[in-house]
Order: structure tokens, then C-alpha cells, then sequence
């Protein structure tokens, strides 16, 4: 049988959020594991190539930040353990969690576990989309990425209420042109976001094309530019090429919570639910932070500051365990 190792706090997940728990929890002088089930911290962020809306830092590349960021957590003595999958998760009636690593390969033990597994963006799966995604011409978050297409043309895909606003914001701020394609001919999205979109289509920059789908994403001849897009009307089959410079993809988010669904309380979409103060969830001595927790932000800056949230509550928790069931907001319907 494996043996058990004992840690003051287990972070599950080596994206910002954890990192950024990790760098506070060590600083703290608690004995820290950061586990990750990929081969690689980072997570999503690792997939972006430029950063320019984090906090004094200018311009850099999501590698590169995961990198100075591990980095650092391990000079303050965190245990940064990759190829790490939690496959169960319990707490005794002792407080302290067991944790069984890829199948019981590794046994841990934590006094508490800070839970940051992330979100992944819902993908469409078509031919070219992730070449394009590596080289940047592929995003899932307008707030991350508009500015990168100043004056340009781009589509955009979805019928919901993220689709709808960041269409519209990327019309209004940033791009030459948008085309919003849906595969239906009613939107998701609240009316009177869709009277606001239906406006900008009689008298701005955008175009609306319902009911299509896009099918493929076809690179250029070097692979770092789109070419052009297809698309394929639902009702007649009828394919559409167009030359657009980027595409933008909002058909919504997967939170990487399946693994704790029977352990912490999970809304319909799959969503932590916490304290959003305190962040503390219905079961004691552990949090939730970052994109797998209700409400989230979905931002680099805001995932690392739930991180040190975390950290800093977790001194309380430790301090006076008793404080779990004290203070602190708790939504109706939640705790």
C-alpha cells in the first residue's frame, strides 16, 4: 500500500488560482502541496499567447507567466506535484482530508484543501479550430482578446447571453466588423439584449446570420492566419465561405468539478457553491476558488485573487476552527 504523506493544505489544480494560493499558503510557512493532474501547471492560461491585462505586467506569454509563478511558489518550499489526478477525496471524522492520487498510486493527508480545478471553455470541435487556437486566432473571451483585433473583421459564435453582449462589445470597441452566427433562429440570450443586437445590425457594424453553423476553420498556407471560415446553413445546407481575421467562440464554460460532485454542493451548470466573501464551502476546511466556483469572474487577475483569499482565510480556519460557522456572508439557498 502507497504511504501516506501529511501536508498542512492540498491545492487542487496548478492553475493562477492555485498558484497564487500556494505562493500565500507557503509564505505562511504551511506545509504546501500543489497537485495537478496534467503534465504541466497552468492550465487554460497556457494556451494564450499574449497577456496584456494583468496588473504591471505589460506583456507576456501564458507559459512564461505559469513558469515565473511556479518558480516562485517553489522557493517558499511548495510541493509542485504534475501527472497528479485526484480519483477520491474524503474528510475523517478526525477534519483531516485523505486524498487517493490516479487510483490510489498516492496517498496524501491535509488538515485543509483549497480547490481550484478551473473551467475549460466549451468547444465546437470543428476541423481547424485548435491550429487556430494555437496560433491565437481562436478565443473564447472577448475581454481577453479584443483588443488584438482592432479594426479587423471577425466571427463570432452563439446565441446565448455571453455571445450576444461580447458580440456587441467587440462591435463597439475594438473590431471593424462582427458576424454572429447561430444555429438557431431564436436566441437564448435575454430580449432585451437581443433588441440591442438587432439594433446594432440595422445601424452598426454587425451582422447577424441565423440559422448557420461553423464547420471549419481553415488556416493559410503558413498555419499562423485564417484563410477563411465555413459555414453551412441549418435549413438548406447551402456552405458560405468568408474571410474573417479571428473568430471568437461563447458556447459556454465546463467547470472541472465532476470529481468533488458528491463531496461540496454543486449547482445545475456544475458550479462550486461557496461563501463569496470567505469562500469557504458547506463542507469545513475546504474552499473553492477561482473559475469552478459560482459566480466567478473567469479572469487571470480575479482567479489569482481568490487564490490568496483562500490562503488568508485558511489561516483563520486554522487559527479557530470554529470560525467555519461563524461570520461571513452566507447566501439563502447555499449554506
Amino acid at each position: 500500500m502507497a504511504q501516506c504523506e501529511r501536508f498542512d493544505v492540498a491545492i487542487i489544480g496548478a492553475g493562477p488560482a492555485g498558484l497564487a494560493a500556494a505562493l500565500y499558503a507557503s509564505r505562511d510557512r504551511y506545509r504546501t502541496l500543489l497537485l495537478e493532474k496534467s503534465g504541466l501547471p497552468g492550465g487554460q492560461i497556457m494556451l494564450t499567447e499574449r497577456i496584456d491585462n494583468y496588473p504591471g505586467t505589460p506583456r507576456i506569454s501564458g507559459p512564461d507567466l505559469i513558469q515565473a509563478m511556479v518558480d516562485q511558489v517553489r522557493q517558499f518550499g511548495t510541493e509542485v506535484s504534475t501527472g497528479q489526478e485526484l480519483t477520491r477525496l474524503m474528510r475523517g471524522e478526525d477534519g483531516i482530508f485523505r486524498l487517493e492520487i490516479n487510483e490510489g498510486e498516492r496517498l496524501y493527508e491535509a488538515r485543509a484543501i483549497i480547490l481550484c480545478p478551473g473551467s475549460s471553455y466549451r468547444t465546437l470541435g470543428v476541423p481547424g479550430e485548435t491550429e487556430m487556437r494555437q496560433a491565437g486566432k481562436v478565443s473564447y473571451c472577448a475581454t481577453c482578446d479584443g483588443a488584438f483585433y482592432r479594426g479587423k473583421e471577425v466571427l463570432t459564435v452563439g446565441g446565448g447571453n455571453t455571445a450576444v453582449e461580447d458580440t456587441l462589445y467587440l462591435a463597439g470597441r475594438f473590431v471593424k466588423h462582427a458576424t454572429l452566427v447561430h444555429r438557431r433562429r431564436e436566441f437564448r440570450a435575454q430580449k432585451v439584449l437581443v433588441e440591442e443586437l438587432l439594433d446594432a445590425a440595422r445601424e452598426k457594424n454587425v451582422r447577424i446570420l441565423a440559422p448557420y453553423v461553423l464547420t471549419r476553420i481553415v488556416p493559410d498556407a503558413d498555419g499562423g492566419q485564417i484563410d477563411h471560415v465555413e459555414l453551412r446553413h441549418v435549413e438548406t445546407n447551402a456552405v458560405e465561405h468568408m474571410k474573417v481575421d479571428g473568430v471568437f467562440i461563447f458556447v459556454g464554460m465546463v467547470p472541472s468539478t465532476a470529481f468533488v460532485r458528491n463531496l461540496v454542493g454543486i449547482n445545475e451548470l456544475g458550479y462550486i457553491e461557496c461563501d463569496p466573501v470567505t469562500l469557504r464551502t458547506k463542507v469545513r476546511g475546504l474552499f473553492a476558488v477561482g473559475d469552478c466556483r459560482v459566480n466567478a469572474p473567469m479572469q487571470l487577475a480575479t482567479a489569482c485573487a481568490d487564490g490568496v483569499t483562500a490562503a488568508m482565510m485558511l489561516k483563520e480556519y486554522f487559527r479557530n476552527p470554529n470560525w467555519w460557522d461563524s461570520g461571513g456572508v452566507k447566501p439563502t439557498g447555499i449554506w
